[in-house]
Parts: C-alpha cells; sequence; structure tokens
C-alpha cells in the first residue's frame, strides 16, 4: 500500500512516539508507521529485559529491578536521539520516556518508588518532546485477546485486575499531557496492522493531527 508523506505542505514531525498498554499494538504501529515514513524505528526493547518474567509472575521480588532495567535502557537509547547530527532524519518510537514514572508509581513500594526517583534525578535524562504523540485506548477485554493472541508463554501470567490499573494509569497520564501534539486512537475496534483500511483511516488521521489534543474514534464515525 502506497501512503502520502506526514502533513505535506505543513512542518512534518522528526519524531512521533507511539503509546499504549501492553497488548494495544503500540510496536506493531510504530514499525508500520516507520516503514510508511522510511524512518529510524526506536524501540523498547522489552523482551530483552531479564526480570520481566519473573515480574509477571511474583510482582512484588522483580517490580524494582525491572523498572530500573527499563529506566537505563531508556535512558541509553534517548541519549543518541539528543546528537544533533542524529536529527537528520525522521524517528517513530514505541514508548514515550515520560511515562517511565507512570509505571513506577504504579509497581512500586514507597521506599523502592523514593529510590527510583533518585536515580531518574541522578541520570538527568534531557528526553527530547515528541512532535506527535500517539495513545492507543484500548478495552480491557480486546488486550488481554490480543495478549492472548500472540502467544508468549509468560504474559499469560498478566490478570485482568493489573490490565484494569494500567489502563486507568495510562488514562490519567495522558488527561494531563500537554508537552505537544496528543492523538487518541480507540484501538479497540480496529486492526491498522493487518488491515490495509484500517490503517490508511488511521494514517490520514496522523496527517491531520499538527497540534492540539485529538480523538480518533473510527466506531463511532461508522454510527453517525
Amino acid at each position: 500500500m502506497t501512503v502520502s508523506k506526514i502533513n505535506q505542505g505543513a512542518p512534518s514531525p522528526r519524531y512521533i512516539a507511539v503509546e499504549g498498554p501492553i497488548g494495544a499494538g503500540k510496536t506493531s504501529l510504530a514499525k508500520r508507521l516507520a516503514e510508511s515514513l522510511s524512518a529510524d524505528l526506536v524501540l523498547e526493547e522489552v523482551y530483552e529485559n531479564p526480570f520481566l518474567e519473573r515480574f509477571y509472575h511474583d510482582g512484588e521480588s522483580a517490580a524494582l529491578p525491572a523498572q530500573m532495567f527499563f529506566l537505563f535502557m531508556r535512558a541509553r537509547q534517548l541519549e543518541t536521539l539528543r546528537q544533533p547530527d542524529l536529527f537528520a532524519s525522521v524517528r517513530v518510537s514505541d514508548y514515550l520516556y515520560s511515562k517511565d514514572r507512570l509505571f513506577a508509581e504504579l509497581n512500586l513500594s514507597s521506599d523502592e518508588l523514593q529510590l527510583y526517583n533518585q536515580v531518574e534525578a541522578t541520570l538527568a535524562v534531557d528526553a527530547p518532546v515528541a512532535d506527535l504523540v500517539i495513545y492507543l485506548q484500548a478495552s480491557v477485554d480486546s488486550l488481554l485477546e490480543r495478549i492472548a493472541r500472540r502467544g508468549v508463554a509468560y504474559e499469560r501470567a498478566i490478570d485482568r485486575r493489573y490490565l484494569e490499573r494500567l489502563t486507568d494509569a495510562y488514562a490519567r497520564f495522558f488527561h494531563g499531557y500537554n508537552e505537544g501534539p496528543l492523538l487518541i486512537v480507540n484501538a479497540s475496534q480496529i486492526d491498522p496492522i493487518n488491515n490495509d483500511a484500517d490503517y490508511e483511516q488511521l494514517y490520514r488521521q496522523i496527517e491531520r493531527t499538527t497540534g492540539g489534543r485529538h480523538f480518533y474514534n473510527p466506531a463511532a464515525a461508522a454510527l453517525a
């Protein structure tokens, strides 16, 4: 499928971040967007975290090392994004650095969160602000279905209650997000990865999103 370049006639975003809870499809969408835009891809590398499996099976014992691994990994990646010579090309990421705190506050005890805050302050990461953030919202039922479909063995330990807390935390985070343009997508009823029509419609909405806060709800539009 051929798609146009984003925002023809307007300044094009150089850094696009795709966000959403586990199972929302952020990594798959980031990959497809990067291909459409001939952009460099920056991935969270979730499955490289050696503490993640233990976290899903026994959250308390592995929450801190899992969180610290992600913090250091994201800090290292974003340091490369700040190098001036790398801004010549477009970059698409499947995470937003500022949401790291969302997981820290959700999963860590008060003492662990205090330690996390100290380490994060010492790192002093000057994360670049995304020119566009795409937040994929999805129901807990659809997240559970997609997690089961992709068949990662240890993700089967993720339960509904944790996903409910996670989706609530994401909703609160993006309710107060004001760092730049934000596109909130109802991703429960669309499949922009495997359905070309869904992707093309979403891509056109991304083209139109140049500032402010926007909502994309194709299911509601179809009923109008």
